[in-house]
């Protein structure tokens, strides 16, 4: 699946690598380990992800991320703020990608 940055994604590429996949639970879990925010204070960030029914119906995506840096670097929490309204930005493009293509899930 290709996803361009002019569909508002916040960066030119990223490169992720599955981790884990767990059928029975709905969760599956992954790192960015290339591009996006990675370079001078963070090496990778994992994510873990589990899928839940809705009390409404549907389903919901309940995530956690962990951030690896480089070194001693820290990062504010204005900078973490913007790292997952960036990954939220992510969720939203492929989300909106999948819903005007929805054929391609089949």
């Amino acid at each position: 699946m290709s996803i361009s940055r002019k569909a508002g994604l916040p960066y030119r590429y990223v490169k992720h690598q599955v981790d884990a996949v767990d059928k029975a639970n709905l969760s599956y879990s992954y790192s960015l380990i290339e591009g996006g925010p990675l370079g001078v204070k963070l090496e990778k960030i994992s994510y873990e992800n589990k899928l839940v029914a809705a009390a409404g119906g549907g389903t919901l995506c309940k995530s956690s991320m962990k951030f690896y840096t480089i070194g001693d670097c820290v990062y504010t929490e204005e900078e973490i703020k913007a790292l997952i309204q960036s990954t939220e930005t992510v969720y939203k493009g492929v989300e909106a990608y999948l819903l005007a293509n929805s054929d391609i899930c089949n």
